[in-house]
């Protein structure tokens, strides 16, 4: 991996006593931060045992026939829960739909929480494919895991804070009642001879929440761009590990002192690529601004104060939104040939 490749930091000292072991990994994470909003963790809480029964239950997930997951499709709720086709989405401009097929989970909501009923951001119940050899498992073992990426997304919160010379405690009241996202990702192999330049796992994109923790399994594909030096590195799978990387409010409240980086994934790797991305949105009426410590004196903010409702909302809408268009011109330019007579 290249040395400026996002670094893998041991995030256990975060849970123990070495007061100068922490303020290390307060500085290393500032670092990354400022560089390009990526790195990656170690010693984390969440069982290797409790990721791999996760990544097994995602496999036999995208195994089943593309009827079984249909019966669970997104599209029959406006909450976004369940199953999304390949091709989606585009989260780069200019690029054909993204080679990924997708599940998303979240919080059960229930259509009387004040959530459901208020049509707050992804809030309702999950849908569940009955389709699997132990539909219950896939369940339970889902809701653990989601369970268990809140919380080390609450403790990696208490880290950034720290990096802004706050306390580790600031970002409470917005982790508190948070709207989370965990999203079971599928990538199929991109043919060698695909054009890299329209072809995408997934388009080049930054994050429209918080922080995002990505488990890979062993298939590369993710790479970051390096503004440096203008290229795109490769973030090797590591197993065990999390890739770190912060979203768009960040960019906010540190009046983009801190950076909300270009990913994407191209599968060249000859293989299925499977992968599990934990979305930390936060509470959907707390409201992002400019921290006062971010701004030096008279400096304005770059950004205007919006809940997270709409600043994770909208582009939600649009990314699917750029997918349904592209399809809709592909018809249309298809019927429009001339019929050889």
């Amino acid at each position: 991996m290249p040395a400026n490749a996002p670094p893998i930091l041991d995030f256990s000292v975060f849970y123990g006593d070495d007061e100068k072991a922490k303020a290390r990994l307060v500085q290393d994470v500032k670092d990354c931060c400022l560089h390009n909003g990526f790195f990656q963790i170690v010693g984390h809480k969440v069982p290797a045992e409790l990721q791999e029964r996760t990544l097994k239950c995602v496999k036999e997930l995208f195994s089943l026939p593309q009827e079984e997951k249909n019966k669970v499709h997104k599209d029959k709720t406006t909450w976004n829960r369940g199953y999304e086709n390949l091709g989606s989405q585009i989260l780069e401009a200019g690029t054909r739909p993204d080679m990924k097929e997708g599940f998303y989970v979240g919080e059960e909501i229930s259509k009387d929480h004040p959530y459901f009923v208020q049509k707050k951001l992804n809030s309702g119940p999950n849908q569940w494919p009955s389709g699997l050899q132990d539909p219950k498992n896939f369940e339970t073992t889902s809701m653990e895991y989601y369970n268990a990426m809140r919380g080390l997304a609450k403790d990696v919160l208490a880290v950034l804070a720290q990096t802004l010379g706050l306390g580790e405690d600031y970002f409470q009241a917005f982790a508190t009642d948070a709207v989370a996202t965990l999203r079971y990702l599928h990538y199929p192999p991109q043919p060698a001879d695909s054009d890299e330049k329209l072809s995408r796992g997934i388009g080049a994109h930054t994050d429209f929440g918080s922080v995002t923790l990505l488990m890979q399994d062993e298939a590369a594909g993710l790479q970051v761009w390096e503004k440096a030096t203008n290229e795109w590195l490769d973030v090797a799978p590591t197993k065990g590990a999390y890739v770190v990387n912060l979203g768009n409010m960040f960019m906010r409240w540190s009046n983009d002192r801190y950076i909300s980086n270009l990913h994407r994934v191209i599968n060249k790797s000859g293989q299925e690529r499977y992968s599990v991305p934990f979305f930390f949105s936060g509470n959907p009426d707390y409201v992002i601004s400019c921290l006062p410590n971010c701004r030096k004196e008279g400096e304005a903010a770059k950004y205007p104060p919006t809940t997270v409702e709409e600043a994770v909302g909208g582009s939600y809408s649009a990314s699917y939104g750029a997918a349904k268009t592209f399809k809709e011109q592909k018809t249309m330019s298809v019927t429009a040939q001339p019929v050889a007579v």
